[in-house]
């Protein structure tokens, strides 16, 4: 009898614990499913207004080159929205992908303990600033040298204030920190034997990172990189502030332009009623803006996936 109830009671115990992060892990899939209920409800069906596909053709909404929602003659077409998001992405990860592999090859492969110690904290520290104090770093201190005449006589164009290379660079420098502590994860994953066995055959500690860690980490590594696009793509304040507010399809990216967060922070404002095209227009472009994002991670798992077969 009395060694019967902590059995018991440690059952009940468990069991209550697996509930409990049963119902954590089922959270998240509650609100995915909320959000797809919403922007295709409000989009496609209009629940609370006139739908926006009812109004504006899906073939005219992914083709149309002018996003014109207020002035009339009204124009939806979404291309120049996803161009300056592309453009920022882009950019993004020019700036941010490499630093960040190669400082996670840094801390994982040539730091010492101590120095790991200061600099990741600092890249954490990085990580937690808000982001529209990128935004407004980017338009105090990247703007001035992208507009600096110098810059401008170099490449022959007029740069003004707000620009699609500003806001890139600056959403580059708010993915560091993502790509950098995964891609160190992924990299302190690999077996120390794969590290000996290249030192024993007489390779350098290059030689062993490039040719033997690198590869074995590579789907971790494309993750992070998948992971930290994604991050780009869907930044709203930094680029809101660096970039402007004028859609603008153009393949210059020192010229301004607008992304599709921007542009629902934008509608959101209290300039559209609720119930209208321009209203409803947000939802669409929200809903575009998730399937660019969840492909992006659809692909991200597949890489996974399948590197990790082919490593094991």
């Amino acid at each position: 009898m009395f060694l019967e109830r902590p059995r018991t009671a440690e059952a009940f115990k468990e069991r209550l614990i697996e509930i409990s992060l049963f119902l954590c892990a089922f959270a998240s899939v509650l609100t995915t499913i909320a959000i797809i209920f919403v922007l295709f409800s409000e989009a496609v069906f209009g629940l609370s207004g006139a739908a926006f596909f009812q109004e504006v053709s899906v073939v005219d909404f992914f083709t149309g080159t002018r996003w014109s929602p207020v002035l009339k003659p009204q124009e939806f077409g979404v291309l120049p929205l996803i161009v300056g998001t592309l453009w920022v992405t882009g950019v993004a990860a020019v700036v941010g992908l490499p630093i960040g592999v190669l400082t996670a090859v840094y801390l994982s492969e040539y730091a010492k303990p101590q120095v790991r110690n200061v600099v990741k904290p600092f890249l954490e520290l990085l990580a937690g600033i808000p982001t529209i104090v990128y935004g407004f770093f980017g338009l105090a201190i990247v703007t001035p040298y992208v507009i600096d005449p110098i810059f401008q006589g170099l490449f022959g164009f007029k740069v003004g204030t707000f620009n699609a290379l500003a806001g890139g660079i600056v959403v580059g420098i708010m993915i560091i920190p993502m790509v950098s502590s995964l891609t160190e994860d992924a990299l302190r994953a690999v077996p120390r034997s794969l590290r000996e066995a290249g030192y024993a055959l007489g390779s350098t500690k290059f030689d062993v990172v490039v040719k033997i860690v690198l590869p074995a980490a590579f789907s971790g590594v494309v993750s992070a990189f998948l992971l930290a696009i994604s991050r780009a793509v869907g930044e709203t304040m930094a680029v809101a502030i660096a970039c402007g507010s004028k859609p603008n399809l153009t393949a210059n990216p020192l010229e301004q332009i607008q992304t599709m967060t921007a542009y629902i922070v934008q509608a959101t404002g209290g300039e559209a009623a609720a119930g209208t095209v321009q209203y409803q227009s947000v939802y669409a472009v929200g809903l575009t803006l998730f399937l660019m994002t969840l492909v992006l991670n659809i692909i991200s798992q597949w890489v996974m996936r399948r590197y990790r077969e082919v490593y094991q």
